[in-house]
């Protein structure tokens, strides 16, 4: 068989080619397996999450170090099999795994034919508490939300001593910047939702067991007053936006803001009233008189001059009369503003603000006048702000294995490929050598009986020693060993059969 080197000299270009070829083909086919087999298989966590809440999940889930992966276009998410539990743990944990537990109106979808009415009015309150709560949860502030619901059966209303009202009781867990506002919407928006339910038949609760609703507007806040209610929420939602700038800008767990606020919670009126500086012509009246008079003379005689006297004449020929008036009324012009004040003027505030020790201290003074600029602070107003650095204290994470580099693992693939064709192809060399091979020699006994030899040859033996021959034993009959042994151990019985076959012929 011609060796390796033969083999090697007598292939044409041709012949190396597809060698070569078949080299690559194989060892990308090895490096394909290897890859499929070693890749992580992936089981789908939750489906249709709100693409609001995607964040949220996936950042719990880096933390927790768990591999995922976002599947149909980022509405669901899907982590190692191997990790499903933890990664389950860790939803619940913080309050992100409630959504896909409701089912919402696609168990209406899954109904069958036969159902009692009972089964169908226990199915259609699960998809309404499953509907509510999914739009519950697209609300800002709100993480997760959990609908229960008592409807009523609507044969017991045809009776009105039987009949119940409908209720409602809802769990929210939010992030402390839900108002009175957003609280009382969430009830309006069940009660509006559930057929005969009333508003006042809501109960809100968050996730520390405070009263929301219908207690919000009062007591908003675990039975505080309204003021130190108003004042916490204040409080929550500045240091929230604040800590929101801090992350975006220094990275998470960098630093960390409280404020402490006063708030002007009474609720007030203001009357005011405004004169103009000119006055305003209420009333104007105007009078014009014109006289003219002719010219008068005596006439008659009334009698003698003795004792009746004469009068002259008297009188001008061109009398005339005229006369003009005006009066006019004037009025003060004048405004009344009456304004109703709104609680929630910020009296006076503080904040402070601790930074982690890897910050450069050099940012500190950009830091605080971030701050102060994000929350309003006015100096003319009392408001402080003091600033810090501190070492942080690190968060147990679960350390993530590193993934190996595409260029090793490649690398480790190509030499496994390689190193198996090699092997392959030596196997097989040895294999078809071995089978075409000769044997070097013939054995001995092989030899000595294809050779004739005498037998004073045989007794002498290789060495000069004669050689012992002994006689060839017969082989054992074990049918006629077993009666030899029956007769020696009982004459007698084997007599007597004799007997009896002897008598038989």
């Amino acid at each position: 068989m011609p060796s390796f080197g033969q083999i090697a000299q007598r292939m044409s270009p041709k012949g190396w080619a597809m060698l070569g070829g078949s080299v690559a083909v194989f060892i990308v086919f090895i490096v394909v397996v290897m890859q499929m087999a070693s890749a992580p298989s992936y089981t789908t966590l939750m489906a249709g999450v709100n693409p609001a809440q995607t964040g949220k999940i996936t950042s719990t889930l880096s933390a927790g170090g768990i591999a995922f992966e976002l599947q149909n276009n980022g509405t669901a998410v899907a982590v190692e099999s191997d990790k499903t539990a933890q990664a389950r743990v860790a939803l619940a944990t913080a309050g992100l795994l409630t959504s896909t537990d409701q089912p919402g109106f696609s168990l209406m979808d899954s109904q069958q034919l036969g159902e009692s009415d009972f089964q169908q009015q226990i199915t259609y309150e699960r998809a309404l508490e499953g509907q509510l709560a999914q739009t519950i949860e697209t609300i800002n502030g709100v993480s997760s939300a959990e609908v229960n619901l008592v409807l009523p059966n609507s044969q017991d209303q045809l009776f009105a001593d039987n009949s119940q009202p409908a209720t409602a009781s809802v769990l929210l867990a939010d992030s402390g910047t839900l108002d009175s506002g957003a609280v009382r919407g969430i009830a309006e928006l069940v009660a509006s939702s559930v057929p005969s339910l009333s508003i006042d038949k809501v109960t809100i609760t968050d996730s520390n067991g405070d009263l929301l609703w219908p207690d919000g507007d009062s007591s908003d806040s675990g039975g505080l007053p309204a003021a130190q209610s108003a004042n916490q929420r204040y409080d929550a939602t500045m240091a929230a936006a604040v800590n929101a700038v801090l992350a975006q800008t220094l990275g998470p767990d960098k630093a960390m803001v409280t404020v402490d606020a006063d708030l002007n919670s009474d609720q007030a009126t203001s009357d005011s009233l405004t004169y103009a500086k000119k006055g305003v012509a209420l009333q104007t009246q105007t009078g014009d008189e014109t006289l003219k008079g002719g010219s008068p003379t005596a006439s008659g005689v009334a009698g003698t001059a003795g004792n009746i006297p004469a009068y002259a004449s008297t009188g001008n020929a061109n009398s005339s009369y005229a006369d003009k008036t005006a009066n006019t009324t004037f009025g003060v012009d004048k405004t009344i503003t009456h304004a109703v004040i709104a609680p929630g003027k910020v009296n006076q505030q503080s904040v402070a603000v601790l930074v982690n020790s890897t910050v450069p201290a050099s940012d500190l003074p950009m830091i605080k006048q971030a701050v102060s600029n994000t929350v309003g602070l006015q100096a003319k107003r009392g408001d402080t702000i003091s600033i810090g650095q501190l070492p942080f204290a690190k968060p147990v994470t679960t350390p993530v294995a590193a993934a190996p580099s595409p260029i090793t693992t490649y690398g480790e693939y190509g030499a496994i490929g390689i190193g198996s064709l090699f092997f392959l192809i030596f196997a097989a060399r040895k294999l078809k050598r071995r089978e075409n091979e000769s044997f070097l020699g013939q054995p001995t006994w092989l030899r000595e009986l294809e050779s004739p030899r005498s037998l004073a040859s045989l007794e002498a033996g290789g060495n000069g020693q004669p050689i012992e021959i002994k006689a060839l034993q017969p082989p054992v009959n074990v049918a006629r060993k077993q009666v030899e042994e029956l007769v020696q151990r009982d004459p007698d019985r084997v007599a007597l059969q004799v007997r009896a076959w002897m008598a038989e012929d």
